[in-house]
């Protein structure tokens, strides 16, 4: 087995139905940009009913018909924040508690042991984040994963990863492992996965290979490491 095999995100996501809610940090074949990604499936009419939108250099997550909002609480949050030179990018509300922690100085892993896994019995869905900091021309970056360690949802297990940004090299890390009742949890480290040059090819093999009735929405940031220069990608299902 070959640890250091790097797999295409196509690869990762075309044969599970139901990846859940995925993010992706990584730097592009040439060396020059930082990649993040991040998308969402659904299964409810609830969580199908989303869309993202841009707010300055915060991406945010809306209903898109109002009137069909059932739970607000777990499915409308920022996705993608900023502050300074840190870029934080999760599932969840756990966006704003990692946001006002770095605020005062203190670390992405100190915000993450205020929180847990999602309150929804019997999935017990797991917070996914992660952040990239960015200093002298390049980056490094963390994820991590919240999750029930237990079916009765009494506790929570956190794993933290910190990784150095390698060029063509990523890491992909989801909520589910696949479709069920209940759902799945992700098991094991981030994958690692290849992130290409063009940010069109990157997005197009994430969302072409999502499960087509299931995929709601992805949105993609290259930053350039020499310039700062943003490029963002955006495609929301319900629009």
């Amino acid at each position: 087995m070959n640890i250091y095999q790097k797999h295409t995100m196509s690869a990762l996501v075309k044969d599970n139905s139901y990846v859940g809610r995925g993010i992706v940090i990584g730097k592009t074949e040439d060396g020059t940009k930082a990649a993040i990604a991040y998308f969402i499936m659904g299964r409810s009419e609830n969580s199908r009913n989303r869309v993202f939108l841009e707010k300055g250099e915060e991406v945010i997550i809306e209903p898109f018909d109002a009137s069909k909002v059932e739970d607000p609480s777990l499915i409308i949050y920022s996705p993608i924040k900023k502050w300074e030179n840190q870029l934080i990018v999760t599932n969840g509300d756990q966006t704003d508690t990692i946001y006002d922690f770095i605020k005062e100085g203190k670390s992405f892993a100190d915000a993450l042991q205020t929180r847990e896994f999602e309150p929804d019995a019997p999935n017990f869905t797991p917070r996914i984040s992660g952040m990239l900091t960015f200093a002298d021309g390049d980056f490094s970056y963390q994820m991590s994963i919240l999750k029930s360690a237990d079916a009765q949802g009494s506790a929570c297990s956190r794993y933290t990863f910190a990784y150095p940004a390698l060029a063509g090299l990523g890491h992909f890390i989801h909520t589910y492992a696949g479709d069920g009742n209940p759902l799945p949890t992700f098991q094991g480290e981030p994958e690692r996965t290849s992130i290409p040059n063009d940010i069109d090819t990157f997005t197009k093999e994430i969302w072409e290979n999502l499960n087509e009735e299931n995929k709601i929405s992805i949105y993609v940031r290259f930053v350039d490491l020499k310039t700062g220069a943003v490029e963002n990608r955006m495609i929301n299902k319900n629009q």
